[in-house]
């Protein structure tokens, strides 16, 4: 048996050329991926390429300290994500910072004023009459064939309109009372102007028509609109992100303006909208429910405040008498349009619900949208720290020269103390290296990973992690020469307590690592992040490089035989001479006395 194992371990062994392959393949494997993907170096982040950070606390009003939750604070970060996008910052990071912060940081030297107005501002939502709509670029926007007439409620109380009476492409969506239950959307069923998500899905194809016209009549409820309205709306252009960022800027609650949003096709429309009947704070509450009732799927039902019930009964009783699309009123969330259901009788009660084909991520974001629009929560500017990119390219430079003097140090200290064995040591760094920055530079567009400054103080640690673990192996394979054996052998034999000590030692930092990229936040994770990257590598490396490198120069000459530049000269480390076993000699037989 002991043979068999000698033979089996032998063959292991003797094959390092296959783990030198295997790396080599992954390191080629990754390189090819980064170039495939376009980005070739890592991206970085406020610090290092200069813009803006802006760091929000979110302020209850008296009484209202359950406002501030997970769920709402995630609802504002969406819309403070649609906001800062509007900038065209494509980098822009917005997120959480405890329970009541939210971070912004916007890169690359984005106007701090511009960015301050756009997400320091509490959001708001109104319920607006529809005057006009149609999709963007002058195309006539698809209207359904309004064949069908009023349906009776199964109930026999409400009547709920499932004929096709608007003029946008998207899935059937209206608004009914909601104290009664909602009848199915017919075959003619008409479409949505747009869903939060763009989850909906038409139902029905829809039969094109005119478009509609801007100088549609709006008796009993918005007027008509104006001339300078008109030519605002006939030039303006929704599949512009530019101009969807500023449309409408300016307009007040009171008076009449345009707007875009997106139909569940993805399609661009706009929009001329009345001033605003309902405001968000109107709305008590909002939620996604499933109606198993009349099997309308889910649906997003509303319930108003006092004072918002009696505009919600207004407005909807003035738009039942309409043709569409005025029989439309649009939600609208920090100018646009989040979604435009169609009524066809007033809605009175205080309740209020909205059906189509929504999915349950969609009815619960659109529910998330009301909801917060209503919430009595705004924003303090805690702090603005705008960061220019000529500073950020001093830092950078700052703390590569600092990893470049960390690393010629260490390189220096192997060539002076392990010599011929530097070789191997200054080429595990560099695969190390390689691969680190590699992966970081694929990072960066998969997981949104960007190279703060403290990321790169993690990989200058890295550097002595990554040196301590080549140091262990190397001492233990100096100490079995001393021991009195040759160079061979004692490679093998040093590895498995070399690889138990540096799998220990490597498991502390990585748990650490982990321990400080949960507790902490911010900028300090990218510390954590960079340093349990570079400890995973370090293993790597040292298993499918390191000893399997040093296997093959152990059968080398100028190693195998000790030469003095090769760091393992058994005369410089005071080897013992080589252990010879000789037989005991045995002891006299002692004769025994009668």
């Amino acid at each position: 048996m002991a043979a068999l194992k000698k033979g089996r371990n032998a063959s292991a062994t003797s094959k390092p050329w296959r783990s030198l392959a295997l790396i080599l393949i992954a390191i080629v494997a990754l390189t090819g991926g980064m170039f495939a993907s376009g980005h070739t170096t890592p991206r970085l982040g406020i610090d290092l390429a200069g813009g803006t950070s802006i760091t929000l606390a979110a302020v209850p009003e008296a009484g209202q300290e359950s406002a501030i939750n997970k769920t709402n604070m995630d609802t504002a970060v969406s819309i403070m994500e649609r906001r800062v996008n509007g900038l065209g910052v494509s980098e822009a990071e917005v997120q959480t910072q405890g329970d009541r912060n939210i971070i912004v940081n916007i890169p690359k030297g984005t106007n701090s004023e511009q960015a301050r107005e756009q997400v320091g501002t509490t959001a708001k939502l109104y319920f607006r009459p529809v005057i006009a709509t149609e999709l963007a670029g002058g195309g006539a926007a698809p209207q359904p064939s309004a064949t069908g007439e009023p349906s009776a409620d199964p109930s026999g109380d409400k009547a709920d309109d499932t004929s096709g009476d608007k003029a946008t492409d998207g899935a059937s969506e209206k608004a009914t009372d909601g104290s009664s239950a909602s009848a199915s959307p017919s075959s003619s069923a008409t479409t949505q102007g747009r869903a939060v998500t763009d989850a909906l899905k038409a139902d029905e194809s829809p039969t094109p028509t005119d478009k509609a016209s801007p100088s549609a009549s709006a008796t009993g409820g918005a007027s008509d609109p104006d001339a300078k309205l008109q030519a605002a709306y006939a030039k303006l252009d929704c599949t512009k992100e530019s101009v969807r960022a500023t449309a409408g800027d300016g307009a007040k609650a009171t008076e009449s303006t345009v707007a875009c949003g997106q139909n569940s096709q993805g399609q661009w429309q706009k929009y001329i909208l009345g001033p605003a009947a309902v405001d968000g704070t109107d709305v008590d509450e909002a939620d996604a429910v499933l109606n198993t009732t009349s099997g309308a799927g889910w649906t997003v039902t509303m319930k108003f405040t006092g004072e918002g019930s009696k505009k919600f009964a207004d407005i909807t009783g003035q738009l039942a008498q309409k043709q569409s699309p005025q029989n439309q009123f649009a939600i609208v969330l920090d100018g646009e349009v989040v979604s435009d259901p169609y009524v066809r009788q007033a809605l009175t009660g205080g309740n209020a619900e909205i059906s189509g084909n929504f999915t349950q991520q969609s009815s619960q974001e659109l529910a998330n949208m009301l909801s917060y629009g209503a919430l009595p929560l705004t924003f303090r500017e805690d702090s603005v720290t705008t960061v220019t990119a000529a500073l950020g390219g001093e830092q950078l430079q700052a703390g590569l020269i600092a990893g470049a003097i960390g690393l010629a140090l260490v390189i220096l200290y192997l060539l002076f103390y392990y010599r011929g064995l530097s070789f191997i040591a200054v080429a595990s760094l560099l695969v190390s290296a390689a691969l680190t920055y590699v992966i970081m530079a694929l990072l960066g567009p998969t997981i949104g990973f960007a190279l703060n400054l403290p990321a790169v103080c993690g990989a200058i640690v890295a550097i002595g992690i990554t040196a301590d673990s080549f140091i262990v192996y190397f001492e233990r394979v100096r100490d079995e020469i001393r021991e009195g054996r040759s160079l061979r052998p004692a490679v093998e034999r040093a590895w498995p307590r070399a690889r138990r000590t540096i799998l220990v030692s490597d498991f502390v930092s990585f748990l650490a690592a982990a321990v400080l990229f949960v507790v902490t936040v911010g900028k300090v994770q990218g510390f954590a992040f960079t340093l349990g990257l570079t400890t995973v590598l370090d293993v790597v490396v040292v298993f499918l490089f390191t000893k399997p490198l040093l296997t093959l120069m152990a059968r080398r000459t100028f190693f195998a035989s000790g030469h003095k530049w090769s760091g393992l000269d058994p005369k410089a480390l005071g080897a013992k001479p080589p252990l010879r076993r000789t037989r005991r000699p045995s002891a006299p037989a002692q004769t025994k006395e009668a």
